[in-house]
């Protein structure tokens, strides 16, 4: 038996190159390079980068500068906000030590993720949204708060926004409705059911489906993904998380998308090559590179 540390082994390359549009190679072991490496052997030859804080976001910049195969998306996370309006020590300060919170505080994150979102490297303002299941009722209005800047700082600068939205679909809607949502918005693991995809697909969201689509307690993720239109369907891993049955529990990365771009093509009833296609052209689009 595996352990549950151990890498999954290759899967078989796809024939059409595809992007994983949401990883977290920060988070991952081994260096960039081999990361970048060992997915373009499958056929996964374009990343995006993803900040959670704004530590993580300057990294991301920064790797992306240095990748052509990297796009950066920068952000506070949902479940950062409340941390730095709190002064959270594990909250994101410039010297590594306790900030003192409050507004002023999250102002300043918002400051650098602005400065950062203007750079070209930079594609995507994100992940921002909710999350319900992670923070109570004490953090809700420091997420809105969040939420409602990313998406002024996205439009701004022309980036897609990249959505984390975790129990709280009628929330993160209502809000893109009233702030009115980017031309390109993104809901990264997308969680929602098939009702969801369709509001979704109506807007013109983006819907980009992770390993967890694979999970035998996510049949309503593959009804959503049934009812997507084609367009508007990516790819991703989130690694190191959410990696694809059969190797649930061990470590996710990029090179594991053409395990969830197979599960995919199979829910959808098309060739994995098809699929690969679309995934391609939609996630240049959805970014813009």
């Amino acid at each position: 038996m595996p352990s549950h540390a151990e890498a999954p082994p290759l899967p078989e390359p796809l024939r059409v190159p595809v992007a994983d549009s949401h990883t977290h190679l920060d988070m991952q072991s081994g260096t960039v390079e081999e990361a970048l490496a060992k997915a373009a052997s499958v056929g996964v030859t374009t990343v995006v980068q993803v900040g959670c804080d704004v530590r993580g976001s300057q990294w991301a910049a920064r790797t992306a500068a240095q990748h052509d195969a990297v796009h950066a998306a920068v952000a506070l996370h949902p479940n950062e906000a409340p941390r730095i309006v709190h002064g959270d020590p594990d909250g994101w300060s410039r010297q590594g030590a306790r900030e003192p919170g409050g507004d002023a505080a999250l102002d300043e994150a918002f400051a650098e993720i602005d400065r950062l979102a203007a750079l070209p490297q930079v594609k995507g303002v994100g992940e921002t949204g909710l999350d319900y299941f992670r923070t109570g009722e004490e953090g809700k209005a420091a997420q809105e708060r969040s939420f409602r800047a990313h998406i002024e700082i996205a439009k701004r600068h022309g980036k897609a926004l990249v959505i984390h939205d975790r129990e709280a679909h009628t929330d993160v809607l209502r809000i893109l409705k009233e702030e009115g949502a980017p031309d390109r918005t993104v809901f990264h693991c997308y969680s929602g059911d098939a009702d969801m995809a369709e509001v979704c697909a109506r807007a013109g969201y983006y819907m980009s489906f992770a390993g967890n689509v694979t999970f035998k307690n996510a049949q309503h993720l593959r009804d959503a993904l049934a009812v997507a239109p084609r367009e508007l369907v990516l790819v991703e891993t989130d690694a190191p998380f959410l990696t694809p049955a059969p190797y649930r529990g061990r470590p996710n990365a990029p090179y594991l998308v053409p395990v969830t771009v197979r599960a995919m093509a199979a829910v959808r009833g098309i060739g994995e090559d098809a699929l690969a296609e679309a995934l391609a052209a939609n996630t240049a689009r959805a970014f813009g590179y």
